[in-house]
C-alpha cells in the first residue's frame, strides 16, 4: 500500500535493465535513473521489514528480483497449506459426544486460516462444510436449516448449534432431537421474532 501511495509499485513488476548511457536518448536515461532511484528506495523498505536471515539473503537484490523470488516461495507454501486445510476440514467430522463448543472452535480455526493466506472461502461454503460434518443426531437440524431458506452468518450458525445442543440435552427425556432442532431454527425468523412451530 505504501508503494501504491508513493506510485512506486511498478518496480516490483518491471525489471531494472542496465542501459548504455552513451547510446541512449535523454528520455531513456532520465527514465532509467528514476527507476533506479525508486528501486533503491523500495529495496531498502523491503529489506528493512524482513527478518535478519532474509535481510542477509536479499540485501543485494533489486525489488523485482526479491518480489519474484518471494512470490515463488510463498505460492508454493500457500498451495501446500491450502491443501492441508482442505484435508483437515474433510477429516474433521464432529464426533458423537464431542462438545459442540469444542467442535465449533476447531472449525473456526480452519475457517480463519485461509484468510491469513489471502485464500477466501465463501461464508456459505464454510457453513455447508460445517453442517455436512455434524454427526447424524443433527440431521433434522440440517434439514430444517435448509428448509428455513434464510441467509445465516457463521456466528449465527454457531449460536443456533449451541442452542440446539443445549435444547437436546434439556429436552432429551420429553422431546426428540429432531423436534428440538426444528424448534431452535424457528427462533429469530423474520426480524428477531420468536415463532413457535405448529
Amino acid at each position: 500500500m505504501a508503494l501504491r501511495f508513493e506510485e512506486k509499485e511498478y518496480v516490483l513488476e518491471k525489471e531494472l535493465n542496465e542501459i548504455d548511457e552513451t547510446k541512449s536518448t535523454l528520455e531513456e536515461i532520465v527514465e532509467y535513473r528514476r527507476h533506479c532511484n525508486d528501486a533503491t528506495k523500495v529495496a531498502c523498505i523491503m529489506v528493512a521489514t524482513m527478518t535478519p536471515e532474509l535481510q542477509r539473503f536479499y540485501e543485494d537484490y533489486w525489488p523485482y528480483e526479491m518480489y519474484k523470488d518471494l512470490m515463488e516461495k510463498y505460492h508454493q507454501r500457500v498451495g501446500q497449506e491450502r491443501y492441508e486445510i482442505v484435508k483437515s476440514l474433510i477429516n474433521s467430522k464432529m464426533k458423537d459426544g464431542e462438545s459442540v463448543t469444542t467442535y465449533l472452535q476447531r472449525m473456526q480455526r480452519y475457517v480463519d486460516r485461509p484468510l491469513k493466506l489471502n485464500v477466501n472461502f465463501d461464508e456459505e461454503l464454510d457453513i455447508d462444510i460445517v453442517l455436512h460434518l455434524l454427526p447424524s443426531c443433527y440431521d433434522q437440524f440440517v434439514m430444517t436449516y435448509h428448509l428455513n431458506k434464510e441467509e445465516t452468518t457463521w456466528s449465527r450458525l454457531q449460536s443456533l448449534l449451541r442452542i440446539a445442543k443445549g435444547g437436546m440435552k434439556a429436552k432429551s427425556i420429553t422431546s426428540t432431537p429432531a423436534v428440538v432442532a426444528a424448534h431452535i431454527l424457528a427462533i429469530g425468523k423474520g426480524k428477531g421474532r420468536r415463532e413457535n412451530l405448529p
